[in-house]
């Protein structure tokens, strides 16, 4: 059987000019123009299985990925750069 999850999670920026998708099979966020030309990628091994993507009306990218019982938040710019300084982490939950 094969699975695969293309798109997992979307989001859309303010504008309306960009979409943010997750794609689980390859890791990565995918910034795509609204003629779904891909304007830029973003990957980091620390979140090892992206399952978040949320755009805030200021245009801040938050993307959400790890696995069981360490989490992490990084923030993005809207051109899916890492803002330096803007990651979090949490380990498990009681």
């Amino acid at each position: 059987m094969l699975f695969c999850l293309a798109v997992l999670k979307c989001a859309v920026s303010p504008t309306g000019d960009k979409l943010y998708i997750i794609n689980l099979s390859h890791n990565k966020l995918l910034i795509l123009a609204r003629d779904g030309s891909v304007l830029a990628t973003f990957t980091d091994p620390a979140l090892k299985a992206l399952h978040g993507v949320h755009v805030t009306p200021a245009g801040q990218v938050l993307v959400c990925g790890g696995l069981y019982p360490t989490f992490y938040i990084t923030q993005l710019d809207s051109e899916g750069r890492r803002k330096t300084g803007h990651s979090c982490y949490a380990e498990g939950w009681n």
